[in-house]
């Protein structure tokens, strides 16, 4: 408890010094729709595929998010693997797509893209769940 108010009256006495605060926003939170010209904007997509799912209907599915890329010129670069972790949290997850933009409106250009969603389609009726995160790196 005392340590805690320690801590509390040493932010007090550095506010009313006027001593610049740290930000609690995180480095790379870029809420606008330009990014620094060194950072890029990573979107991740996991997925969990339903059981059954074939090893040729995974091919198919593979080549054809592979293949977004030369479909969609706003994707940067993209690349894919399967899960190898020793660890075992992927939580059924096996594959994982990562894609580069270069702002947040050429991603918004690929979310709604028809090759985006005929892909989606394609993905739907083997797909357990999907996992995706966007960031943009330091």
């Amino acid at each position: 408890m005392k340590i805690y108010l320690s801590l509390f009256t040493l932010l007090m006495v550095l506010i009313t010094l006027g001593v610049d605060l740290p930000s609690m926003t995180p480095k790379n939170d870029r809420s606008d729709t330009s990014a620094a010209k060194d950072s890029a904007l990573r979107h991740v997509v996991l997925f969990k595929f339903k059981e059954g799912t074939t090893a040729n209907q995974l091919e198919v599915i593979e080549s054809a998010f592979a293949d977004l890329k030369h479909k969609i010129p706003e994707i940067e670069s993209l690349e894919w693997g399967l899960n190898n972790s020793p660890e075992g949290l992927a939580k059924g997850f096996t594959h994982c797509f990562f894609l580069t933009f270069a702002t947040e409106a050429a991603r918004d250009v690929y979310l709604p893209h028809p090759d985006h969603k005929a892909f989606g389609a394609l993905l739907d009726p083997y797909l357990e769940d999907v996992l995706v995160i966007d960031y943009w790196t330091p």
